[in-house]
Parts: structure tokens; sequence; C-alpha cells
């Protein structure tokens, strides 16, 4: 994209959550570098403040699944800014594992973050973006299209927020309010480090069939998303190929229930025998989260 269409990004009031590290910082970052005015929102106070600082923006530390505080975040950052242009929905959370042996608590955190998390972002910041005619982004995921076996948590509230936002885009468009959905591959995030260091999970996904099974670099990836932001794009691909892998997606869940039978049956007796190193939350974020959440509440 030129830098005559980014030039569109300059002076417009974006709001980002889960900025704290991963995507979110990046994109802070590089939306601040072409005149974005930035509102951060997420966990992790001390690394959220860093970012806004470097940015020349303001934090707000919230749970995205609180929808009372982001209600009040919204409120805060439209009388701060005077407007918000663009919300990006970023937040998000993992886990990894055969569904069976998983945590119950923490496959269900990750529907909540992921999914419901979105909706009360979405419930807190529609109204704003309404009146500035707005966009709101929704980060989705390559397993909003591909299901995968292990990842059933992240795929299931991945799919879902592909659907809520294409729900939103029917409903607030004649409003003025764009709505896209941004897609992304593995891409290198504490996140996705956070996986790897499980080693069946990494075996397994190195198994994966070209391109689906290698790590892809963050920065490249945000840059799709910003030129994507700068144009208010239906969807934004942050990786190349995914955009070949609409055209597929009808006959991926019958090609890997075959694909993953197999490779579920070869891997059973690694996973049996490491089940105890994958319990909870993956990577630095989902540590953070479930800090938080432990954390006493004040009274």
């Amino acid at each position: 994209m030129s830098n005559k269409s980014l030039g569109a990004l300059d002076g417009q009031v974006v709001v980002v959550t889960g900025a704290a590290r991963g995507v979110g910082a990046l994109l802070a970052r590089k939306l601040a570098a072409h005149g974005a005015r930035l509102a951060l929102v997420g966990l992790e106070p001390a690394e959220l403040a860093e970012v806004a600082e470097e940015v020349g923006g303001a934090s707000w530390e919230a749970d995205v699944t609180d929808r009372e505080a982001m209600a009040r975040i919204a409120g805060e950052i439209s009388e701060r800014y005077g407007r918000i242009d663009v919300v990006v929905a970023n937040a998000g959370i993992a886990t990894g594992g055969p569904f069976l042996a998983s945590d119950a608590a923490a496959f269900d955190r990750v529907i909540e973050v992921n999914l419901l998390g979105s909706v009360a972002t979405a419930r807190a910041f529609l109204p704003a973006l309404v009146a500035s005619r707005g966009y709101y982004l929704q980060i989705a995921s390559l397993a909003a299209i591909t299901p995968a076996p292990m990842m059933a948590a992240y795929c299931a509230s991945k799919a879902g927020v592909e659907a809520f936002a294409h729900s939103l885009r029917a409903e607030v468009g004649y409003q003025g309010v764009k709505v896209g959905v941004g897609y992304l591959s593995w891409t290198d995030t504490d996140m996705v480090r956070g996986a790897d260091q499980d080693d069946v999970l990494r075996e397994l996904r190195a198994r994966l069939p070209w391109p689906a099974n290698r790590t892809y670099p963050l920065a490249p990836a945000v840059d799709r998303i910003v030129a994507g932001i700068a144009r208010r794009a239906p969807h934004v691909y942050a990786q190349w190929w995914l955009r070949g892998m609409q055209s597929v997606r009808g006959y991926l869940p019958s090609v890997i229930g075959t694909v993953g039978q197999r490779e579920m049956r070869r891997a059973e007796p690694r996973l049996r025998e490491t089940a105890d190193v994958r319990r909870g939350l993956v990577g630095a974020g989902g540590q953070a989260d479930e800090a938080a959440r432990k954390a006493p509440k004040p009274s």
C-alpha cells in the first residue's frame, strides 16, 4: 500500500485491545508511525504503559470480558480524544492438547476471552464508531477457516468471532461503520512460542502441509494489518496465502478429519505420557491472564 493510502491513518484515534505484547504492541507502534493516536487496553499494566509511552498514547488496564469495565473505558477514551475512529479487537489467549485431557477451566477461559471478550469490546465501542462512521477490525485466525485437532477451544473461539464480525457488518454497515476480519497463520508471538515449548505439539505442527507448517515473522504480518486498517478492508490477511484458503474451506473439515485421525493415533502414546505439561494457558499472555484472575480483587 502506498504512503498516500497509509496517510489516511494520520490523526485517527485507534483503540487496540491485547496491546501489551505481540501483534497488539507492534500494531500500536506501526499505527503511531503513520500518525494514528493510540488508546491501548489490556492486562499487564507495566508492559502496556511502556508501549503507550513509546507511541505517545494512553493505556487502560482491563479484562476484556468485563463489560462494565470496557464500557467505562470506552467512555474515558471518547472523553480524552473526542472521538474513536478505529477499534481493533485483538486480545486473545490459547490452550492446546486433546479435549478430553484438557483443563476445563482453561478451555472455557479461551472461549470467554476470545469470543465473549470480543463481544464485550464491540458492545462498549460500537456506539462511538457509529458516531464517527468508523471501522471495527476483529482479529480472527487461520483457525477460523481450518479446524484442527488439539486446538478445539481456539478454533471454536476464532470461528465464533469470525461469524460475529460478519453478522455485525450486515447490521451496522448502513450506519456507516465498516467491519473487518483479520486472519493470521502461525506468527512469531509469545503465544506461538509458548505453544512450541510443548515438544509433541511442535512436532505435530511441523507435519502440517506447506505453507501452514511454518512460523511467519511478526513485522510483515502486522504491516499487512496496518494496510488493511488504512483501507478499512472487510478481510485482512496477515500472510499472502491465507486469502486462497477461503476458496477451499468447505473441503477442509473432511480432509482434516481423515488426516487428523492418523496423526492423533501416531501421537497418542506421547500425548498420554506428557499430559501434565499442557495444563492451562500457553505463552506469557496466557500466564498474565491466569495471574490477573488469581489476584485479589479491590474492595
